[in-house]
């Protein structure tokens, strides 16, 4: 009885550890950004900031790591039910995408055309991913994880606790709303997703966030 408990409880153990481990491991990459106050603080202020034109509405907003794990998960308006539920999981694909296609200061060779960095915004993405355009088929790259995307109860959605946080969702969106996190020295520390509007004024909406946070040291 001693060694099927034994057995049993090590079974309960390893199991809790497969759960929990990857998601507190990951947790760590997320040193340094912005908490999920924060987030949901500059959003709200960026969205009642006049001249973002677009319809007017809520906004999501997602800040990824630079190892794309989703580190918090914001709305601006009262519940999750206030703004386009799709833009949640659009915010954190527009953010997925910003950071995992613009680089660090110094992270180029000194012989490249942005030796400095490349800042680049999920808005730079339109064009070229048209038919014809140089990056065509970006877009079908990195997909969405839908378990990751879908999971978790909703009344969650846009709290600290949000389902997303700590895993990594990817995907690729290519137009307004992501744009990288750079401190000091011109260091990306991660990226920023904003949707819930035009593609616009995710843009304009996107760069303040960034600017109220202080990550905009490109």
């Amino acid at each position: 009885m001693k060694i099927q408990h034994w057995v049993i409880s090590g079974a309960i153990y390893l199991g809790a550890s497969s759960v929990a481990g990857p998601a507190l491991a990951d947790m760590s990459a997320c040193s340094g950004l912005p908490s999920q106050g924060a987030l949901r603080s500059a959003l709200q202020t960026a969205v009642a900031t006049p001249g973002n034109g677009g319809l007017g509405f809520n906004m999501w907003a997602t800040l990824v790591a630079n190892d794309g794990t989703v580190c918090a998960v914001a709305f601006s308006g009262g519940q999750y039910t206030d703004q386009w539920l799709g833009s949640r999981v659009i915010s954190a694909q527009k953010a997925n995408t910003a950071n995992g296609f613009s680089l660090s200061n110094g992270a180029p060779p000194g012989t490249a055309l942005f030796p400095s960095g490349l800042a680049l915004s999920t808005a730079n993405l339109y064009s070229n991913v048209q038919p014809g355009g140089s990056l065509y088929g970006l877009q079908h790259s990195n997909p969405v994880d839908t378990e990751v995307a879908y999971k978790g109860s909703a009344v969650l959605f846009g709290s600290a606790n949000d389902p997303l946080v700590g895993d990594r969702v990817g995907g690729v969106n290519v137009f307004g709303g992501g744009l990288g996190l750079y401190s000091h020295g011109g260091k990306k520390i991660g990226a920023v997703g904003v949707s819930g509007d035009t593609s616009c004024t995710d843009h304009f909406v996107a760069w303040r966030v960034r600017n109220i946070l202080n990550f905009d040291h490109l």
